[in-house]
């Protein structure tokens, strides 16, 4: 366990400094400055902000400084944020992400296994049928789309719903179900397929042949065993939520960090934009690597190292 903890450290790590220089680098290739836009500027103030900020050094240098500076936890200052710190900026705003991309997760994860189990305990039956229509239409409609339509038909036509802002409870309703369609879609289909094959497995029959009762073999034997490939999508999943949070949240009008990130690349404001995206980095690695250790809790016939005991 430690061995492969430390493999999983490391090679995040390294994930992690690609990311920062892929990043870095990209943004130095466009043209312009953060402070181009900046009409009234003069010429003169516009050379003090870059040394300011380090942007007249050579980009080498420039690179080797923010390394550092992440080294030591320093996600630097807003260049179009008023003295304000980075990390301040990315606390204030996450939580709100925090609580949109959980209920979407749970959501998601829910509503898609019990579709899922639906469809396969009503094989070729209308359930069957309905759900994987469901599915697939899930799957078919992008998000910003989904949460367009939801936004026009439950918000302003019938009035159930707030079309912006994040202030209660209710306000939740939108945005998830724009955020989870598709992931429950996917986790529908995996459970669906997943179960089918289960359920024709030869210790299912055997466990119906010992007198096993209908509930007992379900949930101990067959969903346990059907649920691994939905474990697996937990990572892309987490990844397909966080990333999409970002327009839904500018759809939404949500505070959230998405929209902080969409405002900075707007603006150019390179340490907001670098800051957010090292954040979203970690964040989907962390998934990974949670994902990666709850395959073995769940089949204990995985090794840590690689491949199943024989």
């Amino acid at each position: 366990m430690a061995r492969y903890l430390i493999n999983k450290f490391v090679f995040m790590l390294l994930s992690l400094f690609i990311l920062i220089s892929a990043t870095f680098f990209l943004m130095k290739a466009i043209p312009g400055n953060p402070f181009m836009s900046e009409k009234a500027t003069s010429p003169e103030i516009q050379a003090r902000l870059m040394e300011q900020y380090g942007l007249d050094k050579p980009v080498f240098t420039q690179y080797l400084i923010y390394l550092g500076d992440i080294a030591t936890g320093d996600f630097g200052i807003s260049m179009k944020k008023l003295n304000q710190d980075v990390t301040e900026i990315i606390s204030q705003t996450f939580m709100v992400s925090l609580k949109l991309g959980i209920v979407a997760i749970i959501v998601s994860i829910i509503l898609g296994i019990l579709l899922g189990m639906l469809a396969a305990m009503y094989h070729r039956k209308l359930i069957d049928n309905v759900a994987m229509v469901l599915a697939v239409l899930g799957i078919a409609v992008p998000s910003f789309v989904l949460a367009s339509l939801i936004q026009y038909f439950f918000g302003l036509k019938l009035g159930w719903f707030h079309v912006m802002g994040f202030n209660g409870p209710l306000d939740y309703v939108l945005p998830v179900a724009a955020l989870s369609a598709q992931p429950i879609a996917f986790i529908a289909r995996l459970t669906r397929s997943s179960m089918l094959e289960v359920l024709h497995a030869d210790y299912i029959k055997t466990a119906k042949a010992k007198g096993l009762n209908s509930f007992t073999i379900m949930f101990k034997h067959v969903i346990r065993n059907a649920i691994l490939p939905v474990v697996t999508y937990v990572g892309p999943m987490t990844a397909n939520i966080v990333t999409g949070s970002i327009v839904i949240e500018r759809i939404f009008g949500i505070g959230g960090i998405g929209k902080v990130l969409v405002e900075s690349i707007t603006t150019r404001d390179y340490t907001m934009i670098m800051g957010v995206t090292i954040f979203y980095g970690i964040l989907l690695m962390l998934a990974r690597f949670i994902t990666d250790v709850a395959y073995v809790f769940i089949d204990p016939r995985i090794k840590l190292t690689g491949g199943k005991e024989g």
